[in-house]
């Protein structure tokens, strides 16, 4: 495995090359975009789209996310409708996949045989070079085992993987840290497949929209199967009275014979046990909740984690917490 280290603004187009040439000739590529860092391959390899699943541990009838690089690609692998190109203009590039028809070109294990293609335009600048000097789209699911807390860091990509990934491209820590909201712009409501910082307020100021909590076919990631977990249990409390709540769980875990640890906002006043802080914002907890749960997990049995109210980011939070572990409501 290489580690390519870059400024994720001012970088060496000729290092983002080496990896372009790595995607052309079939091989794997971990990445970085503005939500997670990305696995990713040629997505209209088969044999190179077989890799992620491989290499991931991934259900093969589990979409992935095709990215490109500028919107006339998009018209190359899929058949945007109106409302599609509605979004597109209003989004892209940004943390949005949109769900359309594909083309022929895209091949099956790329949308698990589905006749629909799941597509979005990264606005991180290594990620946005890297599709355009591979000259074919990418298909990037997040860069972890499959189950596990995504990464918002390349060592995460390097403690999942070790030499599995051909090259990670390091560009420090994502900027909001969960993955990208998916819309289903092939039916009318729209359907949210999965949450993220593009929220539905925003997407209704456009079109009425709803919520899809499950669903037989996959038609996005994250839909069907177990995601965003540690090893560690996850406990999540919401509730006027969460930090007291926190404190007392965490002391009674121990005293069973438990390492607790706390992941939760404004957390400075809570000691005695390991302590996540989430920061001041739900933006700041977006982009730390991953790595929160990665830290706590190499040390702890139990992770307890502080539950925010389901508007906005908050929304996206809660759906990537819901899949992690349990919510208690205090």
């Amino acid at each position: 495995m290489r580690f390519i280290r870059v400024d994720p603004i001012s970088f060496d187009e000729d290092e983002i090359r080496t990896a372009a040439e790595i995607i052309r000739r079939g091989g794997l590529v971990a990445f970085p975009t503005e939500t997670v860092y990305g696995l990713g391959a040629d997505a209209l390899n088969e044999k190179a789209v077989r890799k992620i699943f491989l290499a991931k541990g991934r259900p093969a009838d589990n979409p992935l996310i095709v990215h490109v690089s500028d919107v006339d690609e998009i018209h190359r692998i899929a058949e945007p409708n109106r409302v599609a190109l509605k979004l597109i203009d209003e989004f892209f590039p940004g943390p949005l996949t949109l769900v359309m028809k594909k083309k022929k070109v895209v091949p099956a294990a790329t949308t698990a045989g589905l006749n629909t293609v799941a597509v979005r335009m990264p606005s991180h600048r290594v990620a946005l070079k890297l599709i355009e000097l591979s000259e074919t789209p990418i298909s990037a699911p997040s860069a972890n085992r499959s189950g596990k807390p995504s990464p918002t860091r390349a060592e995460h990509v390097a403690e999942d993987f070790g030499d599995e990934v051909d090259i990670i491209i390091d560009a420090g820590k994502t900027e909001i840290g969960l993955e990208s909201t998916v819309v289903d712009t092939t039916v009318y409501p729209l359907e949210i497949l999965r949450p993220g910082a593009i929220t539905k307020e925003m997407i209704e100021e456009f079109y009425e929209v709803r919520d899809v909590k499950k669903a037989k076919i996959a038609r996005s990631p994250g839909m069907r199967y177990r995601h965003y977990s540690p090893s560690a249990d996850v406990i999540v409390l919401v509730g006027d009275s969460f930090k007291e709540e926190m404190i007392e769980l965490a002391e009674r875990l121990e005293k069973s014979g438990k390492r607790p640890g706390i992941a939760a906002m404004k957390s400075s006043d809570i000691s005695g046990f390991p302590v996540y802080d989430l920061g001041e914002s739900l933006e700041d907890y977006a982009e730390r909740l991953f790595d929160a749960l990665r830290s706590l997990d190499r040390i702890c049995d139990v992770i307890v984690v502080e539950g925010v109210e389901e508007k906005g980011i908050g929304a996206a939070i809660m759906n990537r917490l819901s899949k992690a572990g349990k919510i208690y409501r205090v």
